[in-house]
Order: C-alpha cells, then sequence, then structure tokens
C-alpha cells in the first residue's frame, strides 16, 4: 500500500501563499493533487498542510487534507505527522476506482510518497517509476537524471548523487561528484555519466519514523541536505532513474518561466 501525501506550507520565505496562486484557472495544490491521483500506484492522495486556507481549499475543489503542526522543521517531519493521524483514526486505504482495499492494519510495509506540492506538473508516470521500486526492503528511495549540460552540472541548487552498483545512494552534494581528473571542466559531463536528484522521496512506514527522530548531521548543515543526515545514521536510500524533470515553483519567475514551457494548457 502506497500513500502519496503532498505537504503544502502557506508561509513560504519567498513565495508566501504559493499552493493558493492560481495557474489558469486552478490552484497550484488542486494542480499537484490531480496530477498525483492519476498515478497508478497510490492507494490514496492527501494534503497535509498547516494552514485553514489551504484545507479548507483542497477540501472545496473535492480532495482530502488534513491538518498539521506548523512548526515542522521538513515536508519529511509533516508527512509522519499526517501517515500518524490516518494510523491513529485507523482509516482504510482506497484507491481512485472506488473499490475499498480489504481492511488490515498498517503495517511497516506500507509506504509513504513525499510529493512536492510547488510541481504543478509532476507527471503521475513519474510517480509510478518511484512506486515500481518499492517492494518492502526498500527503506527510502527517490529519483536521479543524467546530467546534460555544464550548467547543469555545476549548480549549487542541483543535488549531485553517486550510486553504488546496487543504485543505491553513496553520497548527494552540491558540488560536482565525482572530481574528474584530466578534462577541462565544461566537458567532465561529456566524460563522465553525472547524476543529479530529481522528483520525490519514498519512504516505508517504519523507516519514516525513525527519521523524524534523527538529531541534525554535520554534512546536512554542511550541504544543506536532509538526506545526508540519513545516509550518515545509516539509512540506505535506493535512486530509480527516471525520463522526468523537476520543475518547481520557488518564486513568480520560477512559474512564469514554467508556464512558458507549458503554453498548450488549456484545463
Amino acid at each position: 500500500m502506497i500513500l502519496g501525501i503532498i505537504p503544502a506550507r502557506y508561509g513560504s520565505t519567498r513565495f508566501p501563499g504559493k499552493p493558493l496562486i492560481d495557474i489558469k484557472g486552478k490552484s497550484m495544490i488542486q494542480r499537484v493533487y490531480e496530477q498525483a491521483t492519476q498515478a497508478r500506484c497510490l492507494s490514496k492522495v492527501i494534503v497535509a498542510t498547516d494552514d485553514e486556507r489551504i484545507f479548507q481549499h483542497v477540501q472545496a475543489f473535492g480532495g482530502e487534507a488534513v491538518m498539521t503542526h506548523s512548526d515542522h522543521p521538513s515536508g519529511t517531519d509533516r508527512c509522519w505527522e499526517a501517515y500518524s493521524e490516518f494510523k491513529v483514526e485507523g482509516l482504510e486505504f482506497t484507491v481512485e476506482s472506488n473499490v475499498t482495499v480489504n481492511p488490515q492494519p498498517l503495517t511497516s510495509n506500507h509506504y509513504i510518497i513525499n510529493i512536492q506540492g510547488d510541481e504543478p506538473f509532476v507527471a503521475p508516470q513519474q510517480i509510478d517509476e518511484l512506486g515500481a521500486i518499492l517492494d518492502g526492503s526498500v527503506e527510502i528511495a527517490s529519483q536521479m537524471i543524467p546530467v546534460s549540460s555544464a550548467e547543469a552540472l555545476w549548480d549549487i541548487g542541483e543535488a549531485k548523487v553517486i550510486v553504488n552498483q546496487d543504485f543505491e545512494a553513496i553520497y548527494f552534494s552540491r558540488s560536482v561528484i565525482p572530481y574528474l581528473k584530466g578534462f577541462p571542466q565544461d566537458q567532465w559531463h561529456l566524460r563522465h555519466t553525472y547524476y543529479r536528484q530529481v522528483g520525490m522521496y519514498a519512504y516505508r512506514a517504519d523507516i519514516l519514523e525513525k527519521l523524524t527522530q534523527l538529531p541534525v548531521s554535520d554534512l546536512e548543515k554542511a550541504e544543506s541536505l536532509e538526506q545526508l543526515r540519513w545516509l550518515q545514521h545509516g539509512f540506505k536510500i535506493k535512486m530509480a532513474l527516471t525520463q522526468y524533470e523537476s520543475h518547481c515553483v520557488d518564486t513568480l519567475e520560477d512559474l512564469n518561466r514554467i508556464l512558458a514551457s507549458h503554453q498548450s494548457l488549456n484545463h
């Protein structure tokens, strides 16, 4: 069973209220929700928010939402509270075809996919790609895509990742990893296959609970990458290749740029 959770905060520093911004007739959070509900792997999709306006809005367009605390340091923590609320209340998952899943207790074989609330055009197929590798043994999972340009490779806003032979993450960095000796830096992406992280996180339910109890690590502080805390504490992160780019909206300029690339959007 896979539960899709969309964390949605109102008080974004760079773009306050962005979950409710109108994108050609629909709010950003509605577009994310509708895209997520098309993913075949998800048994249920809910929005986890700290704001009554977002909560009421989601209910108004027919979605499901839960209220969570406002002081969560990350979307991971918000996902755990939202999942815990379902677990405590004993709510059952239903698939989108309205066929009720046989009642069963929530167990560690359940997964939660953290779907970014600021990606209004997330592809349902990308969510399904991630869901396909959640076999019960995977603790945490994410996605990566080959780097195709020097600009992307050297962008410190992009987390690069190296993996072992089992496609488990060895390390994430804002710096270029690995260092490529003997070639001009603007040719590195042509001489070696580099990967950058994109997309979402998936957590096995029992692992998600443990992640929320971990102290901040020194590598996490250094790189400002939450996933380094998990690696430092011995958790494994399975990486899946994807063909889909992430299109996050952090600013109004981001939204205008993304809309320019989706000129055919009419619904």
